[in-house]
């Protein structure tokens, strides 16, 4: 049996606290798991071995909650970046079931938030989602239950090509077909929608084009 003869708050980190037995330094704990401590209470390896896990539980889910707090992620972001911290593999698991639980860590609504910002701020293929979530560590028919209900590449083609057609308005038929084909082509959509994409925005160029111009005659 070891006897703890102090508890002291870590000087950098006043959420943690030092343990003490039988007068050195022993381990430090985090405060909630330490809350019931006090001097004169005596550890056996047993108690001081939970301790230790109960520690690390709560280190892994304070830096999971932390990670977590600066956009969604999924599961596999959550696991490699407990791993950075050193966090034991049994922990990591524990901690992401735990979040998933509590709703925390669920696969599914991240890939639908993953696809819903790309498709309002920055429309790409299917193709190019599908590379990014399995990146993320998506499994394959997860992924493909999400896109299909939420993703058309005709649609987000047009999405993604309607600003950068109107920045290249003023373009002859093949440049605008060059430089807005090239834009498409980066977004990862295919040959095939990128041309009928591109012929529509040209038309619909033109048509404004042609409207203004009657407008601006009209007004003389």
């Amino acid at each position: 049996m070891a006897k703890i003869t102090a508890i002291e708050t870590q000087k950098n980190n006043h959420q943690r606290v030092n343990i003490y037995l039988d007068g050195e330094f022993a381990f430090g704990l985090a405060r909630f798991t330490a809350a019931w401590l006090r001097p004169g209470q005596e550890l056996n390896k047993e108690k001081i071995a939970g301790l230790k896990i109960e520690d690390a539980r709560e280190v892994a889910l304070q830096r999971a909650l932390n990670y977590l707090s600066y956009r969604p992620r999924s599961q596999e972001e959550i696991r490699q970046n407990l791993h950075k911290h050193e966090i034991p593999d049994a922990v990591i698991e524990e901690t992401i079931e735990r979040l998933q639980k509590d709703g925390l860590a669920d696969d599914r609504q991240f890939a639908r938030l993953w696809v819903e910002n790309r498709n309002s701020l920055r429309p790409r293929s299917r193709r190019a989602l599908t590379i990014e979530l399995r990146r993320k560590g998506l499994e394959e028919t997860l992924i493909e239950s999400v896109l299909d209900d939420n993703v058309e590449d005709e649609v987000l083609a047009y999405q993604a090509g309607l600003k950068k057609a109107r920045k290249l308005g003023e373009l002859e038929w093949n440049d605008f077909r060059r430089k807005l084909g090239d834009f498409l082509a980066r977004r990862g959509f295919p040959y095939s929608i990128i041309a009928t994409t591109v012929k529509r925005l040209w038309e619909e160029n033109q048509a404004e084009t042609d409207l203004n111009n009657i407008h601006n005659e009209e007004t003389l």
